[in-house]
Parts: C-alpha cells; structure tokens; sequence
C-alpha cells in the first residue's frame, strides 16, 4: 500500500507556483478572502489560505464585514470587488450565517473572478470541457493528487460517492473529460443508491466524499483500489487533547490493508484544496492581464 501524500503533492504545487509568481514584475496577483461571522473553522481556513497567499508571494485581502451585514449589503461589496481591476480572485467563506442564499452569493461573485469555482458558469465550463473555466479547488485537487500520484482514470471504472456541488459532482465530470488522465467510466452513487456496497466494490478509484465517519469498510472495496478519501469527520477521542480524533469517510485501517494507493485523513485531500486555490488565483491574473 502506497500512501498519497496530500502535504508532500501541495507543497510542491506551491514551490512551483511560488518560483511562477516572483517571475511576475510590478503588480502581484491578489485575493479577496471575505468571512462572515466567527465560525471557528472558516476563521482557521481562512488563516491558512492568507498564510499560503504570503508563502507564494500571492496578495491577500482578508475583508471581515460585520455580522449583521445583509444579503444586499454583501451584493454590494462582492460588486465592488467584481469592478476592482487589483483583485484577481474572490473567495467568500463557506459556510454563510442563516439567512444567506449560499448559490446566490456564489452567482455573485464575478466567473472571472471565482476562484472557488461555484459559479454556475464555471461549473458548465467544466461539463463543456471550457480550460478558461475555474475548477473547484477540492475537485481539482483530486485530480492533481491522481495525476501526481501516476494514477491514470483511462478506462477505469470510477465510483465517486457523494453528490455535492462542491466535489462529488464536479468531480465526476472532471473523471468523465476527454483529456490525459481522465477518460474514466464514472459511477455515482448517494443516499438513495441501492447496493451501495455492490457498486463501491466496482471501483477501481474510490473517490468518497459522503461527510460520513468512517462508511467505507474493508468488505465493501475490492483489493487493488485506488481510495480518495475527502472526509473530514470528528469522533470523540478522549485520549487527544482536543476531546476528539479526525476521521475520513473511509475506515482507513483495514481499508488500506487492501488498497493499492490511499490518501490519509487528515493530510490527504485537505491540504491540496488551499494548494489549487492559489492555482486558480494566479490563472486569475493571467486571465486578467491578457484581456
């Protein structure tokens, strides 16, 4: 068993966007993070993303409006940054307080500016195979580990489990593309999916990204499989400092005793998300700066 590692890929995707950056004279791409609220992982995510930005040399803006701020108060400010020519991406914290229309707030944000890539233009991009579209930064890190990790998807049967807007679909239609490395024969499956053992234990890449602790047993992969792990669950653990442990979708222990390659958690996906991100900044300011 080979294990992806999630940390080792991202910090050399970032050495090389670092070495792209400082080519770049006069004016460095920029970020605007905007977070709303204080909820405590978004205030750790959006820490490390500024922290990644300085590490490139990428500019970042962290904008905190006040709580109270309302939806068409939000508007306004993601229209200022649409129309500011020294931002090249924007990226608003997930998750948004109660009473934001999350999709909405993504449509906002302008497809040449959307580096998160929610945008329901640059989700069509991708379902075209447009490459001027921004790919959302997890999917897009799947795919990134894949590649660097020598796994080619070409005629593999692919089972992505979960169908979220933010990875299990777009990561299917990634897979699907007519391109080097992809070309799989992709399987969804989700709550609703009878036989969901049956059809994971097809897959010759397990992509599972289902949000539940630990769902994908030994008994349900087959030996040989490739897993991408892109859970992140909490269980209590007494035993850590923290009060609990973190947990992919996959049982990783006897999991990986049968995989061929498998990503840990935490360590594996996570790190590639804040990785691609940057990616998509700096394609961002090419974008910009060739119009």
């Amino acid at each position: 068993m080979e294990l992806i590692d999630g940390n080792q890929i991202a910090a050399a995707l970032i050495a090389e966007l670092k070495a792209e950056v400082a080519q770049i004279s006069g004016r460095k791409p920029c970020i605007a993070l905007v977070r709303v609220g204080e909820d405590p992982a978004s205030v750790s995510y959006v820490k490390k993303k500024e922290k990644t930005a300085a590490e490139i040399g990428i500019t970042s803006r962290v904008i905190l409006p006040p709580v109270t701020i309302t939806p068409a108060e939000l508007f306004a400010l993601l229209d200022q940054l649409n129309s500011d020519p020294t931002v090249d991406g924007i990226l608003v914290q997930s998750p948004l307080p109660k009473g934001f229309d999350e999709v909405a707030v993504f449509r906002r944000v302008l497809a040449t500016k959307d580096v998160d890539g929610f945008n329901t233009l640059n989700l069509g991009k991708i379902a075209q195979e447009d490459p001027s579209g921004f790919v959302s930064c997890t999917p897009a890190g799947i795919m990134e580990l894949l590649a660097r990790s020598g796994v080619d998807l070409k005629g593999k049967h692919v089972v992505v489990v979960g169908r979220s807007l933010i990875v299990g679909k777009p990561v299917a239609l990634l897979a699907l593309q007519k391109k080097a490395g992809a070309n799989g024969t992709v399987t969804i499956c989700h709550s609703q999916t009878r036989d969901l053992p049956g059809i994971v234990r097809q897959a010759d890449v397990l992509i599972a990204a289902i949000g539940r602790a630990e769902m994908i047993t030994a008994d349900m992969v087959k030996p040989g499989v490739v897993v991408i792990d892109v859970g992140i669950n909490r269980l209590p653990d007494p035993s850590k400092k923290s009060g609990f442990r973190l947990v992919g979708d996959v049982h990783f222990p006897t999991v990986s005793l049968l995989a061929s390659k498998i990503t840990p958690v935490p360590g594996g996906v996570g790190p590639m998300t804040v990785a691609m991100l940057m990616k998509n900044t700096v394609k961002a300011f090419r974008l910009q700066a060739a119009h």
